[in-house]
């Protein structure tokens, strides 16, 4: 089973068992947001948490394969056209080169890792209408001269 079908299974099993994600990640002990990451295919689970989503989600456990196999991180480049995606890439283009800019006056010529890496979502509440919190904690990794 390739990641694909793996997540069109895994997806269609959480929506069939009516589980969130944090149902989910709280059954498993891990992260929502780093097992619905999982799920779609773009980061590979240890075989002990593989088999504990195929519990979870009622799935054969051949399917655990599929999550620990190691994916391939590739992703449509066109512009994304759901609106949520499409915010997202918009923060990256209007203030991408800023960030860079902040982060390197702060830690030096370097990166943020995306596999030391958290992210977290969180819901704040607000009169003025509910905000969405998203917290990225990447490890700094500086470019070497040689």
């Amino acid at each position: 089973m390739d990641k694909l079908e793996m997540r069109h299974t895994l997806l269609a099993a959480k929506a069939r068992k009516k589980m969130s994600w944090d149902d989910i990640a709280s059954a498993v002990g891990m992260s929502p947001v780093w097992v619905a990451s999982a799920c779609y295919g773009m980061n590979s689970a240890s075989a002990d948490i593989a088999h504990k989503i195929c519990d979870t989600l009622d799935v054969d456990s051949d399917i655990a394969d599929a999550l620990v196999a190691f994916p391939t991180k590739v992703w449509d480049e066109a512009i994304p056209q759901d609106p949520f995606i499409y915010r997202l890439y918009e923060v990256v283009g209007v203030y991408g080169e800023t960030l860079k800019d902040v982060v390197q006056e702060q830690f030096g010529d370097g990166i943020m890792s995306a596999i030391d890496f958290t992210m977290e979502v969180d819901k704040v509440e607000d009169p003025k209408g509910d905000r969405v919190l998203l917290t990225l904690n990447g490890k700094f990794l500086p470019y070497k001269s040689w």
